[in-house]
């Protein structure tokens, strides 16, 4: 159900080679969330540090869309940056096992499938 790889790079690195890994594939960063940030904000104290974007490549999103707008609550994708027991994480939810939720037809699993080879490569490129 997630896709994840480890790395050793820095938070700052993975947050560069992520938005050059999504552009190479058609994705754009639509937003980053540093939730250790927000919480801070909120007078949460959190340690870890994570940071998920929201990534999309309006052409698959309008091709699932017009299948289902249901579809629109898992959308934008994310994929998230965190540390976990001291090492940096790269991970996302696979998009063929999301779409399952919505009934899939075979075009949202076929659009599911593509998204989620650009995801891994995303993730991949990244780490």
């Amino acid at each position: 159900m997630v896709y994840r790889k480890t790395s050793s790079k820095t938070l700052e690195d993975l947050d560069l080679a992520l938005r050059e890994a999504a552009a190479r594939h058609k994705f754009g960063v639509l937003g980053v969330h540093d939730l250790k940030q927000a919480m801070m904000n909120k007078g949460v104290e959190f340690d870890a540090e994570v940071r998920v974007y929201e990534v999309c490549n309006p052409h698959h999103a309008k091709t699932v869309l017009l299948e289902s707008m249901e579809v629109s609550t898992a959308l934008p994708c994310r994929i998230s940056v965190y540390t976990e027991c001291g090492k940096m994480q790269v991970a996302t939810i696979l998009p063929s096992e999301l779409m399952k939720a919505f009934g899939s037809s075979p075009v949202m699993a076929a659009t599911a499938d593509e998204v989620e080879t650009s995801m891994k490569a995303i993730i991949d490129e990244t780490v």
